[in-house]
């Protein structure tokens, strides 16, 4: 917020909403519909990708395609959700390592010695959760920050996980940004990391980040005490639904639990 001066009175002028990183802006139909519209539907068709036996190849391959089309709907570039998607590097990884270790008989694969069940497991575990980000990921790209506050406030989702979660996105990219800084302050006085070892003065940042934020909150409690605040959020607008959305969405999570019941009942 920030005051302009004009030769009357004061104006003062309230800043936008946080945009997030993962948010795209756009106009395309997925970024019109009600943001508590979407999150039931992206809860609902995530819930029916999970419980899709892993051996129904083509239920998960109608998961996909519905979610490139989807993408395509909202104009989200390839590159652009690919570069979101690294953060499963730590599952694929996972993912990989069970065939090697897992039990029970075993096949020869490429002259490697893989566990059968352990295979099940890694294409389990890489479908599932490919689709589950991939999901989010849509969600996250055409819905702004407040706007999926204002969905979990109209889907009755209690005030206080809503208040943490908005605190918590605000303040995320704060306490990156006081890391990014710390770590040009590191490199300009020689800090280089080329073992383990080099790594110690990064737990030391952490440790220091950690005592920050603990003292910044207590520093926003005060302030927000001392505007009023009584332990509730004011009540944020809430985005209409029409009831022509909420077929839509409806109607996607029907398709999946579809989808799935198919699959189940071929096994």
């Amino acid at each position: 917020m920030r005051v302009v001066r004009r030769p009357n009175r004061p104006v003062v002028e309230v800043a936008g909403g946080h945009v997030h990183a993962l948010y795209r802006h756009g106009h395309s139909v997925v970024h019109r519909i009600a943001p508590q519209v979407k999150i039931v539907a992206a809860f609902g068709f995530v819930l029916a990708v999970v419980i899709t036996p892993r051996e129904a190849f083509w239920a998960f391959g109608l998961y996909l395609a519905a979610l490139m089309v989807l993408m395509a709907i909202a104009r989200l570039p390839l590159r652009f959700v690919l570069r979101r998607m690294v953060v499963e590097i730590p599952f694929l990884i996972v993912a990989i390592m069970l065939p090697l270790f897992g039990s029970g008989e075993r096949i020869d694969v490429a002259g490697l010695s893989l566990s059968e069940q352990g295979l099940w497991d890694m294409w389990n575990l890489l479908a599932k959760a490919t689709l589950g980000l991939l999901t989010a990921i849509v969600l996250g790209a055409t819905t702004q920050v407040p706007d999926l506050i204002k969905g979990l406030d109209a889907l009755h989702v209690p005030a206080v996980v809503t208040a943490i979660i908005s605190f918590m996105v605000r303040y995320i990219d704060v306490i990156l940004g006081e890391f990014s800084r710390m770590q040009v302050a590191m490199a300009s006085r020689g800090h280089e990391v080329r073992s383990v070892m080099g790594w110690r003065p990064y737990a030391k940042t952490f440790g220091a980040m950690f005592v920050r934020t603990y003292e910044r909150g207590e520093r926003v409690y005060l302030a927000m005490a001392s505007r009023g605040y009584s332990g509730t959020m004011p009540a944020s607008l809430r985005v209409p639904a029409p009831g022509s959305q909420w077929v839509i969405g409806l109607g996607l999570i029907a398709a999946a639990w579809l989808v799935a019941y198919v699959a189940w009942a071929q096994q």
